[in-house]
Order: C-alpha cells, then sequence, then structure tokens
C-alpha cells in the first residue's frame, strides 16, 4: 500500500492548497522590466476552477511526492491556477470548464500526454503534487513593449531578488503534507538553481532531474514518446516500492 500522511487536520490537503492560493501574492521588488502576474486577483474565475480542480482530486490527506518546475505560464497555470495544465487540459481531461478564457500551453501537451501513459488524471494526481519555487507566473518586457514568459532564474538579480520568497513557498508546499524523500526537479538549468536553495535551507532530502516538458516538446518532440516512457518509469518506481510495503 502506498504511504498515507496520517494527520489529525480537519481540512484536506486540497483545502490546504486552495487557501495557500488565495493568500499568494509577491510584495517583493523585482528588477526593472520584469513583472509578476497574479491570476486569483486578475480572473475571478481562476479561484472557482482552481478549487474544483483540488476538491477533486486532493480531497484527502494522503502524502504525495513534490513534482517542481520553474514558475507559472502565463497561458498554463498564470491563467487555470493549475500547474501545467492550460484551459484545454483543464477541460477535456479533468472535466472542469472555464468559460472566461481558452488557453493552449506547450508544456501541458507533454504533461497530459505523460499522465494518460502513468494512468489517468485520478491516478496521477492520488500520487503527485505540482508546483514551483516561485508559484506566480513572471513576465519580462521586450524592446518592442511587448511582454514573453521569463522564468526567476533569467536574470541573476531577479533571482536574488526572489530567494527568500522561493524558500518560504518551498517551505509552504511541504507543509501541505508532502513526501520530501525525493522530490522531481523539471529542467536541468532549475535544478542548478534549486540546489542552491536547498544547500542553504535543506528542504529535501533527494532531488531527481528530469527534461523540463516545454524543452521536450520544442527541441525533442520526434523523440517525445522516449521521454514520456521515461517520465512514467521514473515516477513510477516510488509507487513500486510503497506497493511492496
Amino acid at each position: 500500500m502506498r504511504e498515507k500522511r496520517k494527520s489529525s487536520l480537519s481540512t484536506t490537503i486540497g483545502d490546504r492548497i486552495i487557501q495557500f492560493n488565495k493568500e499568494l501574492q509577491y510584495n517583493g521588488t523585482l528588477p526593472e522590466g520584469f513583472a509578476v502576474l497574479n491570476p486569483y486577483l486578475d480572473n475571478p474565475e481562476t479561484i472557482e476552477v482552481m478549487a474544483a480542480f483540488y476538491h477533486k482530486y486532493y480531497n484527502d490527506n494522503d502524502s504525495r511526492r513534490f513534482i517542481i518546475g520553474i514558475n507559472p505560464s502565463r497561458h498554463g497555470a498564470g491563467v487555470t491556477g493549475v500547474p501545467f495544465t492550460d484551459t484545454k487540459h483543464l477541460e477535456n481531461d479533468c472535466g472542469i470548464p472555464m468559460l472566461s478564457a481558452r488557453t493552449h500551453e506547450v508544456s501541458s501537451v507533454f504533461v497530459y500526454d505523460m499522465i494518460t501513459q502513468y494512468g489517468g488524471v485520478a491516478t496521477f494526481y492520488k500520487n503527485f503534487y505540482i508546483n514551483s519555487p516561485f508559484p506566480l507566473a513572471i513576465v519580462r518586457k521586450t524592446p518592442q513593449g511587448t511582454w514573453l514568459n521569463a522564468n526567476y532564474y533569467d536574470d541573476i538579480n531577479l533571482f536574488a531578488m526572489t530567494k527568500d520568497y522561493m524558500i518560504a513557498s518551498l517551505k509552504k508546499h511541504i507543509a501541505l503534507g508532502l513526501d520530501t524523500s525525493e522530490v522531481y526537479i523539471l529542467g536541468k538549468k532549475n535544478a542548478i538553481f534549486l540546489e542552491k536553495l536547498n544547500k542553504e535551507a535543506s528542504l529535501f532530502k533527494k532531488m531527481i532531474v528530469l527534461e523540463h516538458p516545454r524543452y521536450i516538446e520544442q527541441y525533442k518532440s520526434k523523440e517525445k514518446q522516449l521521454y514520456v516512457d521515461k517520465f512514467v518509469k521514473v515516477l513510477a518506481a516510488k509507487s513500486i516500492q510503497f506497493d511492496k510495503v
């Protein structure tokens, strides 16, 4: 049997995630040309669909393993409030329509193909929780005046200014009731910076690095199935160990 979190809390892990998201804000400084998007303030429906998702798939107190991305995309969790989930996959795979927006996000295509092979959304989300060290979308202004997705590590000053906030956020994620003996890091560069955070704050015992879904979709699309197989094998390994206990 897989491990369960023994908790005296009357709330579920889903309740705690929803509350965490509702309280999200970033009041720190940013380098010139960067901005933070908070979907929970920008679109009231985001809170509704996010809450529906976590009530549906996290309505328990079971311990889950942590998959750590970079920071949300403005077309994925930056709209839906659910990491690596655009509105199309939220509706088609999770059965939760979003009426006020319609988005397509590259990374979510890989993630949901992988989730399907893993065993489907109910099985996957019963075992895993996905989020990021910086849980809000970051955008950067181009010389032409348009805004593009940015990563927290794209600028050394951005990382320095957000480092303490990210450590605090990761501690809050862990406090939801996550298994930190092994965590899965999406993106090799992401892993370099998370190692710095982990060295300072001692958050995780072991970090397993996987390729970022966006990288796979954009640069390794012809080999995509190999990566899907790899993800499923790596993520299923510990579940098999639990079943043998």
